[in-house]
């Protein structure tokens, strides 16, 4: 093709517009991961005030596995909530096991909750308040673990969601 010059021009887009284009597409995605960002961070931050609203303002004493999953949950908070501020989507790489190890130990207190007859004896290995005990039983099943769980479920979701779309 010949532009008006007389000038042969290809009709091919160039490399450089190429990457331009491939550049685009990657701006377009961080809004949406960093959304997914976000939802992991007021998760975290919606669990965190929760435990601290059961235990400084209900005064119910947390059991060790309590703690443990509070020393997982808490940091959540700040890390995602400096990656959201310096939208830096990498920051899944270092939350992610922290969620996930936090979930595990969900996973096993509810497990102590529920099946407390099968796993009694590991109850009292908890500490000076029972990991078998129930401060919240909501219809019978919503335990203060499985909202932890649910929390911990939603910023994994979530983080894998930021990880796919960088």
């Amino acid at each position: 093709m010949q532009g008006a010059d007389g000038v042969n021009i290809k009709a091919e887009p160039l490399e450089a517009e190429a990457e331009l284009k491939a550049g685009d597409e990657e701006l377009a995605q961080q809004p949406k991961a960093l959304s997914w960002m976000f939802v992991a961070w007021g998760a975290s931050v919606l669990a965190t005030l929760g435990s601290l609203y059961f235990s400084e303002v209900m005064q119910f004493e947390p059991c060790s596995l309590c703690w443990f999953q509070r020393i997982f949950m808490y940091p959540i908070v700040l890390l995602l909530g400096m990656a959201y501020a310096r939208k830096d989507t990498s920051m899944h790489v270092y939350v992610l096991p922290l969620a996930i190890i936090g979930a595990l130990f969900s996973i096993y207190h509810i497990a102590i909750q529920k099946l407390g007859t099968h796993l009694g004896d590991l109850a009292p290995a908890c500490g000076r308040v029972p990991c078998s005990g129930d401060y919240l039983n909501a219809f019978g099943f919503i335990t203060i673990p499985m909202l932890a769980l649910a929390a911990f479920v939603i910023i994994i979701v979530a983080l894998f969601q930021v990880r796919r779309l960088r």
